[in-house]
This record gives structure tokens, sequence and C-alpha cells, in this order.
């Protein structure tokens, strides 16, 4: 096991093994629950499944190999539902022009990893910033998560209101919502899953939700979903804001998630910062595959800390992560067979994880404090990620104004800024 230097790491085989298997059970929830957010836009389901699995696998490998940090890649929450519910159910895009966005913001992904636009970038925005960003996507896929459930309904009278929770899919998922906390609060690891399990089963016994007749089938095809993106219908100045969407998202949760991990594990410290570099690189590469096969951008999965705290240290960790995820290929009718009340619960509690990012914003700032509200309240009232990363930067931009900071502002900001002037009131 030389390739992944375990006695320099202070590791051994033994540990990496346990280390991958506990990031599997951490993240395989992303099976089901990318499969159910996104055949929402209309695609098929099975082909999801497949899709979702397959990009989890070769993301994953790219890291191992490139970088050599127990860090596992897969379909990044967040970007799935504003693909599903903001650019297809929100702007009426076809699926298949929605997967356009993908691919042409997954290039520039690449472009900018590979020069130093990507530093300017991340260095020029604020870090209060992003973590608004963060919090306002956990807002985000935390509204549509109780909206899928029904215990958020649409009302005529005040827009939204409580839901009917006397009915049964409700009950069930708030039942699935609880027992994800409790398993969350007791830090059992697989909470997710367990609780889709457990919640899946239950349904199965009070014949909420049909048993499925097998558990095991050979691999849906992907085919229906393999090079189906609409590049076309992305390539005008009207996409302009969506792609950097998807594109500054994409930057923030991975440095996000990177630098977590590393914090946790020591993995990027002095001239370990290469290893960093390279599980960007990796991750880049991913998402830019990931569209070409049907599904949203890969990132780093923060679960992989599940498998940092049982010891993993090196790449060998993450492939053992991989290798698991081929049984996933193999159980179609049972993902097949999972209720979404089973699903959504997750949605919600990814979001208020990412919520908790706004406690160490500085509310000191007027023009964080002020951008911070509407970029965080902004994304799930208006349905969309993109609409609110703008209006906050545009307010930002404003208070510091008005402040008579201009010179202080960041520059990365007023871009941001001045492209929500363009998409607000001329595109």
């Amino acid at each position: 096991m030389d390739l992944f230097k375990l006695k320099e790491h202070d590791t051994n085989v033994k540990t990496e093994v346990i280390a991958g298997i506990s990031t599997f059970l951490a993240m395989l929830y992303i099976i089901p629950v990318n499969a159910a957010i996104m055949s929402e836009a209309g695609m098929p389901y099975d082909a999801l499944v497949t899709a979702t699995a397959l990009m989890t696998i070769i993301a994953t490998l790219l890291n191992v190999f490139w970088s050599n940090t127990p860090v596992a890649m897969s379909v990044g929450m967040g970007l799935n539902a504003f693909f599903t519910f903001g650019l297809v159910k929100g702007m009426g895009m076809t699926w298949q022009t929605a997967l356009g966005v993908e691919v042409v913001s997954s290039v520039l992904y690449v472009l900018v990893t590979l020069t130093p636009l990507r530093r300017w970038l991340v260095e020029t925005m604020p870090l209060d910033f992003k973590r608004a960003v963060s919090a306002g996507i956990g807002a985000f896929i935390s509204f549509i998560g109780l909206e899928q459930l029904h215990i958020i309904v649409k009302s005529d009278a005040t827009l939204v209101t409580l839901g009917n929770l006397k009915e049964t899919p409700v009950l069930m998922g708030i039942f699935a919502l609880l027992l994800s906390l409790l398993l969350l609060l007791r830090n059992v690891r697989g909470a997710f899953i367990i609780s889709i399990a457990v919640t899946t089963g239950l349904a199965w016994t009070l014949g909420i939700s049909e048993l499925p007749k097998t558990f095991v089938s050979m691999p849906a095809s992907i085919s229906p979903l393999f090079f189906q993106m609409d590049i076309v219908a992305v390539l005008k100045w009207s996409m302009i804001p969506v792609l950097l969407t998807f594109l500054i998202t994409d930057i923030f949760d991975t440095l996000g998630t990177l630098t977590g991990l590393g914090l946790r594990a020591g993995l990027f410290e002095g001239n370990r910062s290469v290893a960093l570099e390279k599980s960007i690189q990796s991750d880049a590469a991913g998402t830019f595959l990931s569209g070409f096969a049907g599904v949203t951008s890969t990132t780093p999965f923060i679960e992989s800390a599940a498998g940092v705290e049982a010891g993993g240290r090196t790449g060998l960790t993450a492939l053992v992560t991989a290798l698991l995820f081929i049984l996933p290929l193999f159980a179609l009718p049972f993902f097949k067979s999972i209720p979404s009340f089973a699903i959504y619960p997750v949605l919600i509690l990814v979001g208020t994880m990412m919520f908790s990012e706004l406690r160490a914003i500085n509310y000191d700032d007027p023009a964080m404090q002020y951008s911070t509200f509407f970029t965080v309240i902004g994304m799930p009232l208006t349905y969309s990620i993109t609409d609110g990363l703008m209006l906050g930067a545009l307010v930002y931009v404003v208070v510091k104004v008005m402040n008579n900071e201009i010179k202080e502002t960041s520059k990365g900001m007023m871009v941001l800024a001045g492209i929500g002037i363009l998409l607000f009131f001329f595109l």
C-alpha cells in the first residue's frame, strides 16, 4: 500500500478500511435523495440512481489517485434542488437545458480552477458573504423539504401556510424527521440512511407503501440521460447570472467542505496545501463529467468527516468508499420503493446544518448585516439561489456606498452587484 503512503500518514490498512465503510454509510443517502429530487424535473428515476452512483464512484476515484486524501465526492445537495425547483419548475427550463447550464458552468469551473481567477474570486469576496450564501441555500432546500412533505402548503391568502399535519403521509414525514434528528443528536453513523430505511420499512408494514417483489436487479441504463444536455439554449446573455450562481456555489461549497475536513484531520497543513489544490482539481474534473452523465455537480462530501473521525487519512479510505458504491447499482427496486416522505426530511436537516453558518457572521458590519438578511431570506422567498445571491451582493455594495466605504468594497462583490443590476433591471 505504498501508493497511499500509509506510514507517512500514521495509519494502516485496517483503519483506512473501517474509515471508508463509515464514510459510505454516512453518505449512502445521496442515492435515493438525489434521484428523488432530480426526477421531479421529469428525468427518469432509474437512470438517475445509476448516474448518481457512477458519478460518486468516478469523482471519488479521481480524488483518490490525484490527491490521496480521504475525501469522497458525490452529487452535491443544494444545486440539485436548485436544478429541479429553481431552473426547471421555477424558470420553466427543460431538464435538458438545465443540464446545459451544468455543463457550461462546469467548463467555467475547470478554467477558473486552472487559473489565478479562482484565488481572486475566493480572496476578494468576504468570508461572511460566503457563509451567508451557504445559509441561504440551507434555508432554500429546507423550505423545499417542508413543501414536499406538505408541512408547508400554498395559500391564496398568505402565500404559504401550515399544512394538514393529521394526514398520514405528513405524519410519516414528521416521524422520519424526528428519527433523523434523534440519530444525528446521538452521533449515529449513517443517520440519514438508517432513518430512510426504518421509515420505509414502517410504511411497508402499515401498507402505506408497497413492498417490492425483489430488492436487487441489474443496474439501469443511463442512456436516457447520457449526453442529453442542451448547450445551445444556454448560450445567451440572460443565462449569465444562472451560470455564475452554479459556478460560485460550487467553488464555495468545495472550499468550505475541504477546509472543514482539513481542520479536523490536518489534511492540508504546510506542504500538504498541494493536496488541497489537487482535491479542488479532482472536484472540477468530476463536476465537468457530471453534466454529461445527467446529474448536477459533484462536490466533496462533508460526510467524509465520518471516515476522518474513524482515523482515515489517505486515499485508501476514499477508495473503499468508492468501491462500496458499486452495491447501490444493484439495489434499484429498493430505492424505487422508498416513499417521498422518507426522503425529504433529509433536505430539511441538511438545510439546517448549512443554516448554522450564520452564527459566525460579523453583524457589526452594516453592509454584511443587511446583505446577509437579503441573501438568506431572498433565496427561499424568490425560490431562486441566483436571485438571493445577487440581491445580497447588491445590498452589500449599496450599503458600502451609503457609508462612503466604496474604496474598501470587495471587487468581487462589485462585480456580482453589477451583474445583479443587469439581471433585475435589464435582462
